[in-house]
């Protein structure tokens, strides 16, 4: 009946769009019982490794799982803590409609706030985007 439904990708398609691979060093930050436990176990299956919370060194991605409750640009100036000089963020947000969605243009303004610089987006899961946050290549020093 006219239109096209487009299909959600499975959780192991989200994750090779975000192309990690075994042995980088992953950071989870913003985990709560809304996040996508397969998308999870995937990212795990793909590094093999675990997620870490606390990092004792620098990590080369940080997945931070980001809602309306919290402002950006403080949640993506935390991700960068424990970032090493290379390492990027996937700043995950419910997709529109669910809760929790972030406004585009928040995104925008924290990424600008926190001096980074949003790239590519993907659809990872059912619920949730994800979005590629890198530190700009120019202006450094």
């Amino acid at each position: 009946m006219g239109g096209t439904t487009r299909r959600a990708p499975s959780s192991t398609e989200g994750v090779e769009q975000l192309k990690l691979e075994p042995g980088l060093i992953v950071q989870e930050l913003g985990w709560d019982d809304d996040v996508d436990e397969d998308l999870r176990a995937d990212i795990m299956d793909a590094i093999d490794g675990d997620l870490v919370e606390d990092s004792v060194e620098a990590v080369d991605v940080v997945l931070l799982w980001q809602r309306n409750d919290t402002d950006v640009a403080d949640s993506l100036v935390d991700a960068m803590r424990d970032m090493g000089n290379n390492g990027y963020i996937w700043l995950f947000t419910p997709k529109i409609g669910r809760p929790g969605y972030v406004e585009p243009s928040e995104l925008s303004e924290g990424a600008e706030v926190a001096g980074l610089t949003l790239t590519s987006a993907v659809d990872v899961a059912d619920d949730w985007q994800a979005t590629r946050v890198v530190r700009p290549h120019h202006g450094r020093r």
